[in-house]
């Protein structure tokens, strides 16, 4: 059978985070640096017989096992900042709330439910502002979705194989999946009056960027929400308390977090975030714009570094999947560098906008290995290659990295990125 197994106990963790979030190139010094592992910490003690003696009463607020750690790792610059998920140490499709990624462009700012208040303006019937408690009196939908940072995936891109000692979390840990519950936009529009010739509309926060973003109002009639909870409980502060706009599928800074006010208009505002950020330049001196949807991607969870296989037989490849454009279809794994691909299994639940696991087992003969995902979804659009995306955004493209990784596994078991 499958061993199944992953050597190495509890996660090992890093200070400072490899790569750059929504930046084309990442300085030497803070990729060398993200490969120094703190010192183990002392191993929590346990008695030998929990049945000999009365464990804990319960707590207000429940916690992990002191054996189990898993991290978020953050990295500042001034005023920017983020946070990335563990991904390689989680199971199923739902971020625990507590280690969901971050991005802040200007910090996390506190806000007082009962002062807050949503201004919905521009090209409607009826300016209104809305307290948190109208906004609760509306019909609630929850949708479980995934999130992900434009600029997730850079550090892989821009860098290939050049820092060998990345794992998926340092990589790619700017994307995860909750359950988003709040008041569909479009009630919002209908009870302020929308007026048919809105074409756009402007999503402003509250925070000390004051974080805005154009939106197409095709959206709003689609599938966004107003987001006040998060995996049955308020949202946290660091992902938009009290409300945040939700656009799934749709690249996460457009989702603009602690929203203070939506403007309707016949055209994009043109603001600083979409003109001077996540505006990428193209080859032949063009730049493309409102790139909101997240294509199909996929990467795999283990094996990877840190992770070390302690012998031949057989192991299982696991990951996760995830594209905006509706349901991942089909998850494809090479074990030898891309020159064969055959079928993973989809594990259930398969959900629209969603992270899905992939599973694949192998047969590992102890000998080097190149390990690759592709990932294909309902509308035919299969994850390319790292050249192919080159060929089309140019190397100068600064987000929505989302071609194919690889890992090496050595005969020794050790497994390192690829590229």
């Amino acid at each position: 059978m499958a061993k199944n197994r992953e050597s190495g106990g509890l996660p090992s963790r890093r200070e400072v985070l490899a790569g750059v979030v929504g930046s084309a190139a990442v300085g030497a010094g803070a990729l060398a640096g993200a490969q120094q592992a703190e010192a183990p910490k002392p191993r929590p003690r346990a008695p030998e017989d929990p049945t000999k003696m009365q464990g804990r009463v319960p707590s207000p607020v429940g916690q992990r096992s002191a054996f189990e750690t898993p991290e978020r790792m953050v990295r500042v610059l001034e005023p920017s900042s983020s946070s990335r998920t563990p991904l390689q140490y989680l199971q199923g499709v739902v971020t625990p709330a507590d280690l969901h990624f971050e991005r802040h462009h200007g910090g996390i700012p506190n806000i007082d439910p009962e002062r807050y208040e949503l201004l919905i303006h521009g090209m409607v019937e009826r300016p209104t502002t809305f307290r948190l408690a109208d906004l609760k009196r509306f019909p609630v939908e929850s949708r479980l979705r995934f999130l992900e940072c434009s600029g997730n995936g850079g550090t892989a891109f821009q860098n290939r194989g050049r820092y060998p000692r990345m794992s998926p979390q340092e990589m790619d840990g700017l994307t995860s999946t909750s359950e988003w519950a709040g008041v569909p936009l479009k009630l919002l529009f209908r009870e302020v009056g929308a007026r048919p010739e809105a074409t756009w509309f402007l999503a402003e926060g509250m925070d000390a960027a004051v974080m805005t973003r154009s939106v197409p109002m095709e959206k709003a009639w689609d599938d966004a929400i107003v987001a006040y909870a998060q995996n049955g409980e308020p949202l946290r502060p660091e992902q938009g308390y009290p409300v945040r706009l939700f656009l799934p599928g749709w690249e996460g800074n457009a989702s603009v977090k602690w929203l203070r006010r939506l403007e309707l208009s016949d055209r994009p505002f043109m603001t600083r975030e979409e003109t001077s950020k996540y505006t990428d330049p193209l080859p032949g001196e063009k730049a493309r714009m409102f790139s909101f949807g997240m294509d199909a991607k996929s990467l795999i969870t283990f094996p990877t570094f840190p992770a070390r296989l302690d012998g031949p037989g057989w192991w299982e490849i696991r990951g996760i999947a995830w594209t905006g454009r509706g349901r991942i279809t089909r998850v494809e794994i090479s074990t030898d560098g891309g020159d064969t691909w055959e079928d993973a299994e989809l594990q259930e639940p398969v959900l629209p906008k969603c992270h899905v696991r992939f599973r694949k087992l192998w047969n590992w003969n102890g000998r080097g290995a190149t390990l690759m995902s592709r990932a294909t979804d309902e509308t035919g659009y299969v994850q390319p290659t790292r050249e192919a995306l080159l060929q089309a955004r140019g190397s100068y493209t600064r987000y929505h990295y989302n071609q194919i990784r690889s890992w090496r596994v050595e005969s020794d078991g050790q497994v390192f990125f690829a590229g």
